[in-house]
């Protein structure tokens, strides 16, 4: 008798970022794709997309930038941050999306800050506390989630306050709220802190969705250093079972990164003990 396969539990909702993959489509095409593939999509700027072709692509969309402009640590910036928030909201109710991404402060077209902060000082953590308790109100008032994403200062947005993973938990924590939970980028924070499965477990209680690529070069995973099948039973074992987004590029082919992604997620049941 020959061998049977082992049984395998795919326990994540898996997404992938359409700004990232497919480049050589347009967007609409690279949804329609993603979705065919049987992942869910997450997007960035709205703005810069026809909402009504997208909800009318049959896919289902994770996770948006859910502001325009604004900031979190200074009044003015607040003002402006709760003002486009709110018009996000209407978009991502039109396209079905649970979780609206939010940054330690607004980013340019080249993920750079618009108001960078070489210090940060206590009177900006207070304030970016309120403005969170403030996205929080409007979040849970219109059934969305306000997700506040970490990134990485060496690599990719230099410059950026409260961009640690730490950093973004403490906040969050601070606030706890249903409206208001952690998009936990594991790239970022391999690059700013790593030691990831322990920030896991300390962020569990906070977490609304998980990013991930690899590091270095931001493909999927399997390119890079980080033992992500580790990083999916650790998750696994401490109970999430919520969305992961692949916001990398593709190494190469395409379809073969996706599977790739989907593989690193996919749990044989043998270690699911």
């Amino acid at each position: 008798m020959g061998s049977q396969s082992p049984t395998v539990t795919q326990p994540f909702t898996l997404a992938v970022c359409a700004e990232m993959i497919f480049r050589d489509l347009p967007v609409l095409e690279r949804v329609k794709r993603i979705h065919e593939l049987g992942f869910q999509v997450e997007i960035w700027d709205w703005t810069q997309h026809d909402i009504k072709a997208l909800a009318a692509s049959g896919a289902t969309f994770s996770s948006m930038t859910g502001y325009i402009t604004g900031t979190l640590a200074d009044d003015a910036g607040a003002d402006e941050l709760l003002r486009t928030a709110a018009l996000s909201i209407p978009v991502a109710k039109e396209l079905g999306i649970p979780r609206l991404n939010l940054h330690g402060t607004g980013l340019d077209n080249r993920g750079l800050p618009v108001q960078p902060a070489s210090v940060v000082t206590g009177a900006m953590w207070l304030k970016a506390a309120d403005t969170l308790n403030r996205l929080a109100d409007l979040g849970e008032q219109h059934d969305v989630t306000f997700v506040l994403e970490n990134l990485n200062t060496e690599v990719d947005h230099p410059g950026v306050p409260f961009a640690k993973a730490q950093e973004v938990l403490e906040l969050v924590a601070a606030v706890n709220r249903p409206g208001m939970k952690i998009m936990l980028d594991l790239y970022h924070a391999q690059i700013g802190e790593g030691n990831l499965i322990e920030l896991l477990r300390r962020s569990a209680p906070h977490i609304g969705e998980i990013q991930v690529a690899d590091v270095p070069g931001r493909c999927e995973p399997g390119t890079g250093e980080i033992n992500y099948p580790a990083i999916a039973r650790a998750l696994y074992l401490q109970g999430y079972r919520g969305n992961i987004g692949l916001e990398g590029w593709a190494s190469g082919d395409a379809v073969a990164a996706l599977e790739r992604f989907r593989a690193a997620f996919t749990l044989p049941d043998s270690l699911l003990v």
